[in-house]
């Protein structure tokens, strides 16, 4: 009696994530009886689509498993000689929860500055801005020596240089620019003979 009654919490657990809206992460996994080598795991894209062989893409952002199977229906079944296929479209896996604080556009400010650290960037911030953020530079700064690193989508990290004396004088207003997320702003301590 009791594993029988394991058997069927499991089966309405079952029942009750597979009728739960679909949302971008999550993994299906579709099999087609008819057409095996359609089997496949897809997952949601970030524009709310799955993509499927001989059905394109289709939106499955806030629809059901079940939803997705009657869509799949309806595409394949001019590619088959029964109309009335078997397809099964089943939730392997929901996305982890990230925080909204991770998901938030940061810079980052390190070295000789007051507050060194990440900062959330919510409208377009110009490098003096982020020194502000960071309660400015520190007594030991090297202020001629502060350098953006911003790293492409492709791995390359491009550093631009930065004189905060030249700015303060007025005479390097093009180094104070915008900021992009993900950029670290190093303000290196000075040397010596700094």
């Amino acid at each position: 009696m009791r594993v029988l009654l394991v058997a069927f919490c499991v089966f309405l657990g079952i029942s009750a994530a597979s009728a739960q809206a679909l949302k971008v992460g999550d993994s299906l996994s579709i099999s087609v009886l008819q057409d095996p080598k359609l089997d496949r795991n897809v997952t949601v894209d970030p524009s709310g689509e799955i993509a499927f062989p001989l059905a394109g893409h289709i939106r499955a952002r806030g629809l059901t498993p079940q939803a997705i199977e009657n869509i799949l229906r309806q595409k394949l079944k001019g590619n088959y000689k029964d109309e009335n296929l078997d397809i099964t479209v089943a939730v392997v896996a929901a996305p982890k929860e990230i925080p909204e604080e991770d998901l938030k556009p940061k810079i980052f400010v390190t070295g000789e500055v007051i507050r060194p650290g990440s900062y959330v960037v919510r409208q377009p911030t110009t490098l003096m801005q982020a020194i502000a953020l960071a309660g400015g530079i520190g007594p030991f700064a090297a202020k001629k020596k502060i350098q953006v690193r911003r790293r492409a989508p492709g791995g390359d990290e491009t550093i631009f240089m930065f004189n905060y004396s030249a700015y303060e004088a007025g005479l390097d207003l093009e180094g104070n620019i915008k900021l992009r997320a993900g950029d670290v702003i190093l303000v290196p301590e000075r040397g010596l003979f700094d």
